[in-house]
């Protein structure tokens, strides 16, 4: 291959699979049924409710990006996910490779497979996880290569498209996600992009270094981070656990970071000194999660369930526009949301302390020394340079590459504090990426949620409001919002916030002269002073 070119293709592929059954003609209505801490409902998706126990060679359409560092494949006919992910450069495959599709019953419709990047939209687990998506390839002017997987989902019609894209030059795949709302009403939804990583007893995942605490799913449970000290999971980590580290994890076990100002989540494994970064914004892309089935025997049938011969691994999702699930966002009509996801491999620096899409860079004070570490995502000059205050400590310009790293050990002063130590990595443009340690002392643990209160015994309108749209957006399975509306127009008939809610939810269920009714009341109430 050319150094400057991508490639972009479709071939067909076998893949030995366990093949799963016809879905059931008959639709399911299953309004009460939770799934993944929300609502379950699946129709009018059909589900499948049987996996062959025998393993035969299937066909598959696969799509390949492949510049001179990394190669990618895709398979649109399971949901548009990463199948693969190789960095050519060190053979190291930087998203866990499932060489067998091997479904279990664990998806919204049923089948599920482990393995790769899934991209979980309108809500996780994404409801055609195991569905084709529609594709197209498309070249850029600079070069780059685009292969676009988009669906229409029929539960709240709304369009969802996902674009990987590979430059010829760079050492990182780059997910461009477009999510359409095509109808005339407000609609939810949750965008969790799912990439799995090979695990083993050397394996650590990467929080960034203001990470003190993770939260369980809907916030009900916290601990400490990286070290647990207390009993999480039903599993006692006293008197200190690193909870960071794959193998100190005995059950299956969620957590997501309650917190934090850094752009990136990722993993390293110590034996390979190789790992994967996820790098976007974090004012959009905040929520950073880990999930494991555990170490256990548990977990270890797990393993068995869903691969014959690639082993545990763990998945490392990133959650945009909340930091939790099952948070939901909503789309208004006719709203567009974008935003963009970076996943790359790095190698040889240790579990770093910033990233970004240029560079990855490792800080770590020890004994006297510091350890720096400077990575790139392609071929560039740049400078590394360690100072205390105005001082400069360490400073090297290097050709780096992706296909290696700057390693150093440095001498400090006596005395010196980490705190007063910066890392820079300093390209032609300016800086790529830095990191000042943060101080020893944490913020306190945050406390877990509480549940809702009933509606008598809250006691304002708008936090009736509030507790009947929370209800709506993280479509609750189990409670519904009429109530807290209901109470409210007990309370003020004509309140326009409660009467517009509910008229809402009953235009989308058909109530058409119902819904008017609250309609027209709340716009009684806006136009009470002010008729335009």
């Amino acid at each position: 291959m050319a150094p400057d070119t991508v490639h972009a293709w479709s071939e067909t592929v076998r893949i030995p699979t366990y093949a799963v059954g016809e879905p059931d003609k008959n639709p399911m209505f299953l309004e009460k049924r939770v799934y993944q801490g929300s609502s379950g409902a699946v129709y009018p998706y059909p589900v499948i409710e049987r996996v062959s126990d025998e393993k035969r060679d299937l066909e598959y359409t696969a799509l390949f990006l492949e510049n001179r560092y990394l190669k990618i494949m895709i398979l649109p006919e399971i949901g548009g996910r990463v199948q693969m992910a190789l960095d050519k450069t060190n053979g190291h495959h930087f998203v866990y490779y499932n060489r067998v599709i091997k479904p279990a019953l664990v998806g919204l419709a049923g089948p599920w497979i482990s393995g790769g990047i899934e991209f979980n939209w309108p809500q996780h687990h994404r409801p055609t996880t195991f569905m084709p998506v529609d594709w197209h390839i498309e070249e850029g002017e600079d070069g780059s290569r685009t292969i676009w997987c988009a669906e229409i989902e029929p539960m709240f019609n709304t369009k969802g498209m996902h674009g990987f894209r590979l430059y010829p030059d760079r050492a990182y795949l780059e997910v461009d996600v477009r999510l359409f709302n095509r109808t005339g009403e407000p609609q939810t939804f949750l965008w969790w992009a799912n990439p799995a990583v090979h695990v083993n007893d050397s394996y650590q995942s990467v929080f960034p270094p203001d990470v003190h605490a993770v939260m369980d799913h809907g916030k009900r449970d916290v601990s400490s981070f990286p070290i647990a000290t207390g009993t999480y999971y039903k599993v006692n980590y006293a008197p200190g656990t690193d909870i960071s580290r794959y193998k100190n994890i005995p059950v299956p076990t969620s957590f997501m970071a309650y917190h934090s100002d850094y752009d990136f989540i990722g993993c390293y494994d110590h034996s390979a000194q190789a790992g994967m970064l996820h790098v976007a914004n974090h004012h959009i892309v905040p929520g950073k999660k880990q999930w494991t089935w555990g170490t256990g025997d548990f977990g270890q049938a797990w393993d068995r369930q869903l691969t014959d011969e690639d082993g545990p691994y763990v998945e490392l999702m990133c959650g945009a526009y909340t930091d939790n699930q099952p948070d939901f966002s909503w789309l208004q009509p006719g709203e567009e949301k974008r935003f963009t996801q970076i996943f790359m491999p790095y190698k040889r620096i240790g579990p770093p302390k910033n990233a970004s899409v240029d560079a990855a860079l490792n800080l770590e004070v020890e004994g006297g020394s510091a350890r720096v570490g400077a990575y790139v995502t392609r071929p560039r000059r740049v400078t590394v340079r360690l100072t205390r205050g105005a001082e400069t400590l360490f400073e090297r310009e290097a050709d780096l590459a992706p296909e290696t790293a700057l390693v150093e050990t440095v001498p400090l002063p006596d005395g010196v504090r980490p705190q007063e130590l910066t890392l820079r990595v300093i390209g032609d443009e300016g800086e790529l990426v830095a990191f000042t340690p943060l101080p020893d002392e944490r913020p306190p643990i945050p406390a877990p949620a509480s549940a809702a209160r009933p509606p008598a015994e809250i006691a304002t309108n708008e936090e009736l409001f509030l507790n009947g749209l929370h209800l709506e957006q993280y479509r609750h399975a189990t409670y519904a919002p009429e109530p807290y509306y209901q109470e409210a127009l007990r309370r003020d008939p004509h309140d326009a916030r409660c009467n517009n809610a509910l008229g809402l939810l009953l235009y989308r269920r058909g109530a058409f002269a119902e819904a008017e009714r609250h309609f027209r009341l709340a716009v009684e109430r806006l136009t009470l002073r002010n008729p335009n």
